[in-house]
């Protein structure tokens, strides 16, 4: 395998490595999405059959309080008109589909019922108990002896000196509650405060209970079946074997009804949450894999352009070699030879005059970016002047005046090093004051921050901070970040500048907005490139390119990046070393 071939595989896998972990990122993102609605929707699930089973069990504590105040059931317990009392209790368990309705005494002993025997001893039960001190007593359990699921209510019944003679006992089938509503979705189930599943839309979860301080549930006998638990973010999923009417994985929700003394629980199969976040996982894989095609066809064909190109020139070299040749074994031939002499050097010259138009268009852009802020500032100060000499201040007509004098010194500066730069040449590197410059930068800054509303916040060093660099170059690669920023904000609702400097080993200068950001962090520092709109002053795309290329000059770096309150640029330069002045 050639060395071209396994660096290509190596790019390949590389990438394939970042789809996968950039598709696994956005998998748990969009599930953990998926799974906060998936909550919502269980929640109100849940709320909706608690409400219901709720509201059906009030009935029959309505029916043991309304039952508790007839005159029929108040003779019955005192041993009067027992017969017919019986008769009315089975009309009315009749007629409400409740499992029994009893008669108790202020003894506990049952002494009529719709369906069971008289005689019981329910003295011990803590709904009796309650009710014997005069409140509404409530508590579920198997009904004896039909051995059926219940809900108890009972209601006392006081005497003409609200005096507590007995209690009126309604039991709820549960059974009978369940029956409209088991095998419905999503799965439902109500456990007490011992943990044991009472109520359930699912009737091979009735009696399961939940294990000492562990989440899951387990069978009444046998071996309990597979489970487990885990946390997605803050949801609790389960992971269940049991059975074909119980999803595999489900969100688990959890209630309190201190209202009937369950909770309420409701398993959400998480299928379609995970099913949504795989389909966003491949959308962006596929993305990502089209994107990389593409890359990968562009740098083959680049590629093999190059290698065309290789071959080309090494042809042409040949074929100079051979020419080189002919051309000696020729010298009778004197004329021809400084034909083509002459047509070379004709063409050297156009291709030099063609190499100063390219570096006077490129200066004529750089120029007028270079000497427009100054230009700006100077305008500024001199109608400035102009004001204060109406208002008859020239004190400060002379300080506007001072000011135009060093922004025309600073402009020669500018000129000068321009002219440098059409030369091929550069000012040497010197010691600048990082803070100076700064400070400088901020002052012709401020009118324009000030008429757009821009608030600073600058950390200012109290000690000045030595840099390699050239300070009007400097100067001019804040102030061009510092005004983008401002136009950057033109829309902004709060706008904000923070500049910080960072110290150590390496100066980091840090400057922050509250814009929109930067649509390609990756081109910002490309030639042309802009965002500003067609026709804006000074949207012709050099400045950060312009930017770019003096830091870097200065052995430093700049970088463009987002944050979550907009953009910053860092700007990276190196501690001036009296060791190393060069």
């Amino acid at each position: 395998m050639g060395r071209g071939v396994f660096k290509r595989l190596v790019i390949v896998l590389a990438f394939l490595a970042l789809v996968a972990a950039v598709s696994g990122g956005v998998w748990r993102y969009g599930y953990v999405q998926a799974l906060t609605q998936l909550a919502r929707q269980g929640a109100v699930d849940l709320a909706l059959a608690s409400d219901r089973l709720t509201g059906q069990l009030q009935r029959y504590r309505e029916l043991s309080v309304l039952t508790a105040d007839r005159g029929e059931v108040t003779q019955a317990i005192r041993g009067q008109s027992a017969t017919s009392v019986k008769a009315l209790l089975l009309d009315i368990a009749d007629k409400t589909a409740a499992l029994d309705v009893m008669l108790v005494d202020r003894t506990g002993r049952v002494v009529q019922a719709a369906r069971s025997d008289a005689g019981a001893d329910l003295s011990q039960t803590v709904y009796v108990r309650r009710a014997m001190q005069g409140a509404l007593g409530w508590a579920h359990g198997l009904s004896r002896p039909l051995a059926a699921r219940a809900y108890y209510y009972a209601a006392p019944v006081f005497d003409g000196q609200s005096k507590v003679i007995g209690a009126v006992v309604v039991a709820a089938n549960i059974a009978g509650i369940e029956w409209d509503w088991v095998g419905g979705n999503p799965a439902v189930f109500f456990t007490d405060q011992a943990g044991e599943v009472f109520i359930s839309n699912r009737s091979e979860l009735v009696f399961w209970r939940r294990p000492s301080g562990q989440a899951g549930l387990v069978p009444p006998v046998g071996q309990a079946p597979d489970f487990d638990s885990f946390f997605q973010g803050r949801f609790e999923v389960w992971q269940l074997g049991w059975g074909p009417y119980l999803p595999q994985n489900a969100l688990h929700i959890t209630r309190e009804l201190p209202v009937i003394g369950f909770i309420g629980e409701v398993l959400m199969d998480v299928r379609p949450a995970r099913r949504l976040a795989r389909l966003q996982a491949l959308a962006v894989a596929a993305l990502f894999l089209a994107f990389g095609a593409l890359l990968f066809l562009a740098t083959e064909r680049r590629r093999t352009l190059a290698e065309a190109n290789a071959q080309l020139e090494a042809r042409v070299a040949a074929r100079t070699a051979e020419l080189e040749d002919t051309n000696t074994q020729l010298r009778a031939q004197a004329k021809e030879r400084e034909q083509a002499q002459t047509a070379l050097a004709r063409a050297q010259s156009d291709l030099v005059q063609a190499g100063k138009l390219s570096a006077l268009g490129q200066m004529s852009a750089g120029i007028s970016h270079e000497l427009n802020q100054p230009l700006m500032a100077i305008r500024s100060f001199a109608e400035n002047g102009a004001q204060f000499m109406e208002r008859g201040k020239p004190e400060r007509a002379g300080e506007n005046l001072i000011r135009i004098s060093d922004l025309a010194r600073r402009m020669g500066r500018i000129i000068k090093n321009l002219r440098a730069f059409a030369k091929q040449e550069s000012e040497p590197l010197s010691r600048v004051d990082l803070v100076a410059v700064l400070d400088s930068a901020l002052e012709l800054m401020q009118p324009g921050m000030d008429q757009a509303g821009v608030v600073l916040n600058y950390a200012r060093s109290d000690h000045p901070i030595w840099v390699r660099g050239g300070e009007v170059r400097l100067s001019q690669v804040f102030i061009n970040l510092i005004s983008n920023a401002v136009d950057a904000m033109g829309q902004s609702v709060k706008k904000f500048i923070e500049i910080s400097i960072k110290e150590g080993d390496l100066l980091v200068v840090n400057i922050c907005d509250t814009g929109p950001g930067i649509d390609m962090p990756d081109k910002v520092f490309d030639p042309f490139y802009t965002t500003k709109e067609v026709g804006a002053s000074e949207g012709m795309g050099l400045g950060l390119s312009i930017s770019y290329g003096i830091v870097q000059s200065f052995g430093g770096e700049i970088r463009g990046a987002n944050t979550p309150s907009g953009a910053m640029f860092t700007v990276q330069l190196e501690r001036w070393d009296e060791g190393n002045s060069t």
